[in-house]
């Protein structure tokens, strides 16, 4: 089992997300979680899962010098992508509105990458989920904006949220993932990264 391979190494978890913090405990690992804060800019050019993999190692760049062995640093970044475009968190109600209704009756990816790093290596690895919404109406869309606030979720919505719950047709890929953490990945390169 991960947690007996695992004895001996410290995790460390450098996110302030409730949701990944969550999963964390539901694999059953122990972790401490680090935070500091890092401006999310990343070069223009770069498309779908090369904006979550360079800021899930941007984050990571700023514990490297402080890194001990046998210590393991887990960043990461959740990017909804849409139409050839990166929906970020929305800053205030009017752009959390134009975003769901973008996405609104239509598909579009959820992409979360996840950063490992030790003293000796970092390994960067993602997982895409395909995600519909049904037609959204107005009153939907600002029921949940001003019910639930989502402003600390890329893409304006959290999917197990009131939203999720009456307006995703279907999902291809990972739930997890859209939540914030694609937990099989993690577990699977926890496992690989100490064996």
């Amino acid at each position: 089992m991960l947690q007996n391979e695992l004895e001996g190494y410290k995790i460390i978890l450098a996110s302030g997300s409730p949701r990944r913090q969550q999963y964390f405990k539901a694999l059953g690992l122990k972790f401490e979680v680090r935070l500091k804060t890092i401006d999310e800019i990343y070069p223009e050019q770069l498309k779908g899962h090369e904006i979550s993999d360079y800021l899930s190692e941007l984050k990571a760049s700023i514990f490297k010098d402080e890194l001990h062995p046998k210590e393991i640093l887990i960043t990461s970044d959740t990017v909804v992508w849409h139409n050839n475009m990166s929906l970020a968190k929305a800053a205030n109600n009017d752009e959390a509105y134009q975003m769901l209704r973008r996405l609104s009756n239509d598909l579009h990816e959820v992409i979360t990458s996840v950063t490992f790093t030790t003293t000796e290596k970092q390994l960067t690895v993602h997982g895409i989920t395909e995600v519909k919404f049904k037609d959204l109406s107005d009153d939907e869309i600002w029921f949940y904006i001003n019910t639930y606030k989502p402003f600390d979720k890329a893409g304006a919505y959290g999917i197990q949220e009131w939203i999720g719950l009456i307006g995703i047709e279907h999902i291809k890929g990972g739930y997890p993932n859209v939540v914030g953490l694609p937990t099989h990945l993690v577990y699977k390169t926890l496992n690989e990264m100490v064996a």
